[in-house]
């Protein structure tokens, strides 16, 4: 019953996306709401065109449809409206860059137009003066002195503390039923940023701040948003001060005595012409890059995992060179030289991007490939479109890896063809780490098991926040003899 559910869910999905605003609804409903802002994106200038699109249910428009079916949403609003349309999102009339000349434009930002406001609107409370929520010449300054603590060396040290927490945890997870492989891989990633960033063992602690995190990732896509008893805001407000606390009480003794965690890193961090964070700027760039880096590495390898069982020739490809390198920990040079699973994390990120889309908004009016954008327009750049893009890729539905090998290099095919990081000056950076990480923990699966899922199982991804399946993703392991 359920997969013919699903099936007829997918052929209502071009109507439902596309259905139009029923004509009672008053056309004041239309215009965006939030802070008390509403922009006019059905006029324009002499030589530029208004920005096509439709509202959807009054004040909750296109929503709904976003969380349903995330990355089919926007390629169905790109198919039909081209690469730049708006629809309502929670009171606000949104517009959507897709396709790689669209995302190119706002993410390279070459008038300064569009700011990082977009994400404030979503996480400031919780993850507010991260990185990625900075702007302009403060975010480069800030970018200058957090580069000190991604450079060659620190990854390694990274590397050399992520491979052992991989190791002690792998081999646990239980092989006599099904396991919801998702969940295990968070408590994973959880395990490795606090080793790896604070330099923190499993323990109490770990578990109160572990769960402080997911507190503020959750609070972040809350619809409620009060301080009320029992909801996600308050545990989320909540957890914000535990780790500001935390990080608070930790500072002095990681600047007096650093490790080779993150959290020291940030602490020692200073540039050349003598540049370095207030205490400040630690904990808030602590909190938001610990809330980064789980989230995106638990989806990678969740998505990984999934295409390895549902591909079982991958899964062996990759298993022969990760049993080639033998039983002794790797390190950051050996884990580079898996070229099997390069390809498989590629493509998994290009199928199931961990953040499809980035938000900005708009500080000047603008224009997009000659659409008029009026200042203080919220604008949704949905990377994970041109994921999809025939113009770029090869039957783009299809797990093909070999896609990113040559002579074919299809990721090549234009600047912005695959953007799973982001672009720009906003382009993630630990993406380099992020992408170490996943390839270790998925080294480790591979030596301890073989793992399938059901014939036919295809995971629903939840795009609430960010993608994540829906049931947990269910695998069957399978213990290598020894």
């Amino acid at each position: 019953m359920v997969p013919q559910m699903v099936r007829a869910a997918r052929e209502r999905l071009s109507t439902v996306l596309l259905a139009p605003l029923p004509a009672s609804v008053d056309a004041a409903v239309l215009r965006g709401a939030a802070r008390g802002r509403a922009v006019d994106l059905a006029t324009a200038p002499p030589g530029l065109a208004a920005v096509p699109g439709d509202q959807g249910l009054p004040v909750l428009g296109r929503t709904l449809e976003y969380i349903r079916y995330g990355s089919d949403f926007t390629r169905a609003r790109h198919a039909h409206y081209g690469p730049v349309s708006w629809a309502g999102f929670l009171g606000e009339r949104v517009v959507m860059a897709a396709g790689p000349d669209a995302t190119r434009a706002v993410l390279t930002n070459a008038d300064k137009a569009y700011s990082q406001d977009g994400w404030r609107y979503l996480i400031d409370r919780f993850f507010g003066r991260g990185l990625m929520l900075l702007d302009f010449d403060e975010h480069r300054a800030h970018r200058r002195v957090m580069q000190q603590a991604f450079t060659a060396d620190r990854l390694a040290g990274y590397v050399d503390q992520t491979i052992p927490c991989a190791r002690d945890t792998v081999p646990t997870w239980p092989t006599d039923r099904p396991v919801r492989i998702y969940p295990e891989l968070k408590r994973l990633t959880l395990d490795v940023a606090t080793r790896v960033f604070m330099d923190e063992r499993t323990g109490p602690e770990t578990e109160r701040i572990n769960r402080a995190f997911v507190d503020c990732v959750r609070a972040a896509s809350a619809l409620v948003k009060w301080d009320v008893p029992g909801t996600r805001w308050r545990a989320g407000l909540r957890g914000r001060a535990v780790l500001e606390t935390y990080f608070a009480e930790n500072l002095p003794g990681k600047r007096a005595q650093p490790g080779h965690d993150l959290f020291s890193a940030l602490c020692q961090a200073r540039t050349p012409d003598g540049e370095a964070f207030s205490d400040t700027d630690v904990i808030n760039h602590m909190i938001f890059l610990m809330m980064a880096a789980h989230d995106t590495s638990t989806i990678t390898s969740a998505a990984a995992a999934y295409y390895l069982a549902a591909n079982p020739q991958w899964q062996e490809r990759a298993r022969e060179e990760s049993l080639a390198l033998g039983d002794a920990p790797l390190d950051m040079a050996a884990l580079r030289t898996l070229r099997t699973l390069d390809l498989v994390v590629k493509e998994s990120l290009r199928l199931v991007a961990p953040v499809p889309v980035v938000m900005r908004r708009t500080v000047t009016d603008t224009a997009l490939l000659g659409h008029h954008i009026p200042r203080g327009t919220l604008v949704l750049v949905a990377g994970a479109v041109n994921h999809f893009d025939p113009g770029c890729w090869t039957d783009p539905d299809t797990f093909d890896p070999d896609r990113f090998a040559e002579p074919r290099h299809e990721d090549r095919s234009h600047r912005d063809a695959w953007i799973p990081f982001g672009g720009g000056v906003h382009k993630c950076i630990g993406m380099a780490f992020g992408t170490l990480e996943v390839t270790a923990i998925l080294h480790e699966m591979l030596r301890t098991y073989r793992w399938s899922v059901e014939p036919g199982y295809r995971p629903r991804w939840d795009n609430t926040s960010l993608p994540v399946p829906a049931d947990g993703l269910p695998v069957r392991l399978t213990r290598l003899a020894a």
